[in-house]
């Protein structure tokens, strides 16, 4: 097995590691805040949307059973990229639409789904998806990882 490491931001962090974790070859995934300019920033301070950081999902795969590609699939499939700052009822810089690549490989493959998103017509606005370097991933409070499998369905919002 070869262990890789994915981050994407698609908005409330709660149900993108929920989503995440039911694909196949996906051997963990940790909500946290990754792009912003805060050291070890907490909840309340990524709420008040002034860190810089987005709430963010790190994950682990196998890429000898599950490729990049795929995984870039499911982050465009589960989140509207073409909105600036928002998801669903959240708004602020901190649910933008964001993939953090960890190399090149990743880079020019989110680079090429981004205009593959873009020329399909799904949206009616072009894609907003920032495309930056992984930057330190700044692990969440305990209580937010695997939140809605301990809690149940909901909205992102506390």
């Amino acid at each position: 097995m070869a262990e890789k490491t994915a981050s994407f931001a698609a908005g409330c962090f709660w149900g993108v590691e929920a989503n995440f974790r039911e694909i196949p070859g996906v051997n963990d995934a940790a909500v946290g805040y990754m792009g912003g300019n805060t050291e070890n920033p907490d909840y309340k301070q990524i709420c008040r949307g002034d860190t810089g950081h987005a709430e963010a999902v790190q994950l682990r795969f196998d890429d000898e059973q599950l490729s990049y590609e795929t995984l870039l699939d499911a982050f465009f499939g589960m989140h509207n990229p073409s909105t600036l700052d928002r998801q669903g009822p959240d708004f602020g810089t901190q649910y933008r639409s964001a993939v953090f690549y960890h190399d090149v490989g990743q880079k020019d493959a989110a680079a090429m789904k981004i205009v593959e998103v873009n020329a399909s017509g799904k949206w009616r606005d072009p894609v907003v998806t920032q495309l930056g370097e992984a930057g330190k991933f700044w692990r969440a409070e305990e209580y937010h990882q695997r939140y809605l499998e301990k809690n149940g369905g909901g909205f992102c919002k506390m």
